[in-house]
């Protein structure tokens, strides 16, 4: 099928069943999977991530994924790494004339997709940093107004995040050859999306399958084979919480209602971010989360449709 989109992209909160209907999809399209997860990326961290690879296995058929499983646990994967390898990614499929499916829910890591333009990972610049740490947050503004093109924008709420700013224009002005471009991505988005109740009664009966699954045990695990506790407690949420609790530092009971807590809050970031990318002018075609598999392959096969050119 020949649309004007040459990226479906599957977004939502935790707990929505985005991978089932990815997968879903591209066993009808000839379709690979993108993932757009900040965890799934590690090796041994399969329960808590939520892979689900069973759900990549359609009528007996795998169906192929990317970006899942590529470094081990330990290692500090970073938003520069993921567009980049989204990249090769997408380029690898395309060359196959197969149909590229980005899911996940790491709004980060999908918006810089989405967005068209290269990010490039500028290093520490600690002279300059010394000399802006005397500045008020407001005379940093005014710095960094002061650059006449800015590649990246964010909310400059504090010191540290505008002198960093300024850190990333300086060496774009020092680096005029810098390149930006970006493979034209116009992607069909598509919203997994349940109502608040819905989504924390999912949460929590999840959390309880993935305890049952044995998910101490993987956590556990990371840890016997050289995961720092510290590591663990860094990548949040699920191994955070697993970790405290396998040190002994709360009880099991206390584990179980912050991480409960931990990930609702998760989930309300995760839809608030969403929302925020509405707001900036990308449309997400929202279905509704209690759909059945085959209606909510329907409804995006009929998108797809419409965008015939």
């Amino acid at each position: 099928m020949e649309t004007s989109h040459n990226l479906i992209t599957i977004l939502g909160a935790t707990a929505g069943g985005k991978t089932q209907v990815a997968t879903k999809l591209a066993s009808l399209l000839n379709g690979e999977i993108i993932s757009a997860d900040s965890r799934q990326v590690y090796k041994g961290m399969d329960i808590g991530t939520g892979k689900d690879i069973g759900d990549y296995i359609i009528n007996g058929k795998q169906i192929k994924y990317h970006l899942i499983d590529i470094h081990n646990a330990g290692y500090k994967y970073s938003v520069y790494e993921f567009q980049n390898d989204f990249l090769q990614s997408f380029n690898n499929i395309n060359s196959r004339n197969k149909t590229p499916i980005m899911c996940g829910g790491t709004g980060m890591y999908i918006e810089s997709v989405l967005k068209g333009y290269k990010l490039i990972k500028v290093p520490d610049n600690n002279a300059l940093r010394n000399k802006l740490y005397k500045y008020s947050l407001e005379e940093l503004t005014s710095i960094l107004e002061s650059y006449k093109t800015t590649h990246n924008t964010s909310d400059f709420s504090n010191q540290k995040r505008a002198i960093r700013a300024i850190e990333i224009q300086e060496y774009y002005k020092q680096n005029p050859d810098t390149d930006f471009s970006f493979p034209q991505i116009n992607s069909l988005i598509i919203g997994i999306k349940f109502d608040r109740d819905s989504r924390r009664r999912r949460i929590t009966e999840r959390l309880k399958i993935r305890l049952d699954e044995g998910m101490i045990n993987e956590a556990q695990n990371l840890l016997d084979s050289g995961v720092s506790v510290e590591n663990l407690i860094y990548y949040g949420l699920e191994y955070k919480y697993l970790a405290l609790y396998l040190t002994k530092k709360i009880t099991y009971h206390e584990m179980f209602t912050q991480l409960e807590t931990s990930i609702h809050r998760f989930a309300k970031r995760q839809m608030t971010w969403f929302r925020r990318m509405e707001k900036n002018g990308f449309k997400i075609n929202w279905l509704d989360g209690y759909f059945t598999l085959d209606d909510k392959i329907e409804k995006i096969q009929i998108l797809l449709k419409k965008s015939v050119s």
